[in-house]
């Protein structure tokens, strides 16, 4: 009886943290005023990738970021061969001027980057030295051009997720301490195929939306052209409800997790990476059908990252 109790207060506190609210709009970031809301970070990479995180004013005069209207274009070089003596291929590491904590952001994503070596992302997290202990929320991100995409936790130790939860992806593990899972954190693998990659882009691309409360955090994806895009999405206004959403893609509930002790204040994080930890692990990288090794690629192959680039039609942010 005690067994079956438990388990039904457990389900009652998933399902009340799922509950939704509606947000004010304080930031509609598009064209240069999303630059703006960015600094260019030109640190070492946290992750160990073949790049060189170039300066704004570098990447202006090397041609790697551009603004045409409403659209922000960030890109990593795709004409220099590499010296393997010598810095990583140059690109872009963009940190929000701004910290959040409950909040939506919703990313207006025409193109991502694409192409073997490169372990493109979209991120919140805290900055500084004491990371995970602040946590981070992975939006966007893979490697290799290998589709789905994938959400995930990485956070200090004590924080898992219910095995089953409402959501549309499938997980991948539910112990989120990067000290438990060699840096793993507790994934979603996002459903169907055209949310990551050549496929994403094919599509026209779509919308990454996060939703932070104290309770919960949740990921969702909609696909360009998708009948099931809300309204508030596609025409970003005032306000959202994220009611009027549906079920996430990804859900992280705080039935077994601390959010007040796991989760500080955020910095959106933009950046593109080669090889490093993930994308160029002997085993993923060999997996992934790509040739050579992955330093190797990415040294010699400049013009196979013409496709390495992001290109934004809007972030809006509510509180």
């Amino acid at each position: 009886m005690l067994s079956c109790l438990f388990t039904l207060m457990v389900a009652v506190a998933v399902a009340n943290s799922a509950s939704a609210a509606t947000y004010s709009r304080t930031s509609n970031l598009v064209g240069q005023s999303f630059l703006d809301a960015f600094s260019w970070q030109t640190i070492p990479d946290p992750t160990h990738g073949r790049v060189n995180y170039v300066s704004e004013a570098t990447a202006q005069a090397e041609h790697l970021v551009a603004v045409s209207g409403d659209q922000v274009t960030l890109r990593a070089d795709s004409t220099t061969t590499l010296n393997a003596s010598g810095p990583g291929r140059n690109s872009f590491r963009l940190e929000s001027n701004a910290q959040y904590t409950t909040h939506v952001a919703v990313f207006d994503i025409v193109h991502m980057p694409q192409g073997c070596g490169t372990w493109p992302a979209v991120c919140e997290s805290e900055v500084g030295a004491d990371w995970p202990n602040e946590g981070e929320i992975d939006i966007v991100e893979g490697v290799n051009n290998q589709s789905p995409n994938q959400s995930t936790l990485h956070t200090s130790a004590n924080c898992t997720m219910p095995s089953s939860r409402s959501m549309t992806g499938t997980s991948t593990g539910t112990d989120c301490d990067v000290y438990d899972t060699n840096n793993a954190g507790c994934g979603v693998q996002n459903s169907g195929t055209k949310n990551y990659g050549p496929a994403f882009n094919g599509a026209g691309g779509g919308w990454y939306a996060v939703e932070r409360t104290s309770t919960l955090i949740k990921i969702y994806f909609w696909e360009r052209g998708s009948a099931s895009v809300p309204s508030d999405v596609i025409y970003p206004g005032t306000s959202v409800n994220t009611g009027n959403w549906g079920t996430p893609s990804a859900y992280f509930p705080n039935v077994d997790c601390d959010f007040s002790t796991h989760f500080g204040p955020h910095n959106i994080i933009i950046n593109l990476t080669f090889c490093g930890d993930w994308a160029g692990n002997s085993a993923v990288y060999g997996a992934s059908g790509c040739p050579s090794t992955c330093v190797d690629y990415v040294n010699e192959n400049p013009y196979a990252f013409t496709n390495a680039y992001f290109e934004f039609n809007s972030l809006n942010v509510y509180e």
